[in-house]
């Protein structure tokens, strides 16, 4: 048997710039937003809008890094927004003697390519993470199947969205038992 097709999107790089912009502002008072907490709000919107929107917002590539899923290219975007003046790195000391890395947008984004439903997940997944320091956000991560699967720089395919390790509820056991008498009686 062959293995499954794995689906591939295009990516958006206007609407990945944009999001940037909009996450940076959206978190410009989160003290505990650096890097990692981007880097996991970009895989888990991406990924819940996959899910639940049926298309990612914008259609990039995550690998599994050592901290969780990451964007391919987010560092080369990253950098020419930076030449181009849309967007700055500042580097704040931490107590724990480590760096921290905040986006700040330097200019407003352009939301005008974004459905509403789209912001309003981005904005959920901000509010949910608000308040969790990065390795707490790397370790949620760490818990999505599509992290487990794949190994260390490998893509994590969209369609691990829909999978979950965590055991079968009562209810859903019971639910699939009626699908399949449902199905057995179709046949």
């Amino acid at each position: 048997m062959a293995a499954p097709q794995v689906i591939k999107f295009e990516p958006q790089v206007q609407k990945f710039k944009e999001l940037l912009l909009y996450i940076s502002e959206k978190c410009a008072h989160d003290r505990r937003f650096g890097a990692v907490k981007l880097n996991k709000i970009l895989f888990f919107s991406d990924f819940i809008a996959y899910a639940q929107l049926g298309n990612p917002i914008s259609g990039f590539e995550y690998q599994k890094l050592q901290n969780g899923p990451a964007p391919r290219n987010l560092v080369q975007i990253r950098k020419q927004m930076e030449n181009d003046r849309e967007l700055a790195l500042q580097e704040v000391p931490l107590k724990s003697g480590k760096i921290q890395k905040r986006t700040v947008n330097l200019r407003r984004p352009n939301l005008n390519l974004f459905s509403a439903e789209e912001i309003a997940l981005v904005d959920r997944v901000v509010t949910v993470l608000s308040d969790k320091y990065a390795e707490e956000v790397s370790d949620l991560s760490h818990r999505e199947v599509g992290w487990k699967v794949v190994a260390m720089n490998e893509t994590i395919p969209y369609e691990t969205a829909f999978i979950s390790d965590e055991p079968l509820t009562p209810i859903e056991i019971q639910r699939g038992r009626e699908l399949a008498r449902q199905f057995d009686l179709m046949a």
